[in-house]
């Protein structure tokens, strides 16, 4: 028994330090790769970049998913993947359906609130829609992840698409969705916000 003791002691310690940090993002189409093969997607790019680092990357983003879908599943994400680090890119859905903000702004909060609640920092992504929603939905839509940040004390990248959402020519023929050129700036415009995060232990 007392050869054992040495042993169990290092398990113990070598246990959590052992343990990849992981970086789970929750999101939808945008994050999910659409109408392109997964490994081109940003979060497969991030997955890549971060590997050399020790950093694993689980992608839980599904397309079609609003702030109510992403809330109602945060809490089995956060347990399957125990993540350090959570970047919460949704509400892109909610805003093209018209749906009330006030909704968009509980599920958001609930989804913050969950992670910070199991130790996770937490990166929320911004979008933005097209005017024709009308200016007042449209402005209100975009300002609610910045009251949302500060209220929560979290990081915030405004808005996911701002690399390439001065032209047509990052996007796929539906004008909504990144292509496959545009993957790599997406994830610099990511990465950028995500390092102060990563360089936390």
């Amino acid at each position: 028994m007392k050869r054992l003791l040495p042993l169990l002691c290092l398990l113990f310690w070598w246990g959590p330090l052992a343990a990849k940090p992981t970086v789970l993002v929750v999101g939808d189409s945008l994050s999910a790769a659409y109408g392109l093969s997964v490994e081109d997607g940003w979060v497969a790019l991030l997955e890549r970049e971060l590997a050399p680092r020790g950093i694993k990357v689980a992608n839980a983003s599904i397309s079609g998913e609003t702030t109510a879908g992403g809330a109602s599943r945060i809490d089995a994400e956060l347990a399957r993947t125990s993540p350090s680090v959570v970047v919460v890119a949704l509400g892109a859905n909610d805003g093209l359906r018209g749906l009330p903000l006030a909704e968009m702004r509980a599920n958001l909060a609930r989804i913050v609130v969950a992670s910070k609640a199991r130790g996770a920092r937490v990166l929320l992504v911004g979008i933005r829609i097209p005017p024709n929603y009308g200016a007042d939905y449209a402005d209100a839509f975009h300002a609610t992840y910045a009251a949302l940040a500060r209220e929560h004390g979290v990081a915030l990248l405004p808005f996911l698409l701002e690399p390439i959402a001065s032209g047509r020519d990052g996007f796929l023929p539906d004008q909504l969705h990144p292509n496959a050129a545009a993957q790599p700036k997406l994830l610099a415009h990511v990465l950028g916000a995500l390092e102060p995060l990563l360089a936390v232990r």
